[in-house]
């Protein structure tokens, strides 16, 4: 299993990313997926997850209104568009999936890889 994120970088606030992550070795259509963020002395936070079922999307209160997942299955690919973003937002983002597609609304996430770090300047 593999879950390679990219897109990462510096942003000034208010500015914009989109995050996109590849995925290979599992059979993509069989799992929700999302994201979780992780930053320096900080728990790990669900942030978005998009199940396989009927491609329900989730959101944690901290990014509803910001943050957009979306996922190509002909791709392999789920993407993180981030708009309006705040220094808080700053953080190490991972693409993950869940064991169940249920696991989604509690953004409980089984599998991930590499992240990519984003970093919001004030």
């Amino acid at each position: 299993v593999q879950l390679q994120a990219f897109g990462g970088g510096f942003v000034q606030t208010g500015g914009s990313l989109t995050l996109s992550c590849a995925a290979s070795g599992f059979t993509f259509t069989d799992y929700a997926i999302g994201w979780f963020r992780q930053a320096p002395g900080k728990e790990r936070e669900g942030i978005p997850c998009i199940r396989r079922s009927d491609g329900s999307t989730y959101y944690a209160d901290s990014v509803k209104g910001r943050f957009t997942v979306s996922r190509d299955n002909a791709k392999n690919t789920v993407y993180l568009q981030m708009n309006n973003l705040k220094p808080e937002d700053t953080a190490v983002y991972y693409c993950a999936f869940p064991r169940y597609d249920t696991s989604c609304l509690a953004f409980d996430y089984h599998y991930w890889g590499q992240g990519t770090e984003v970093t919001v300047s004030s």
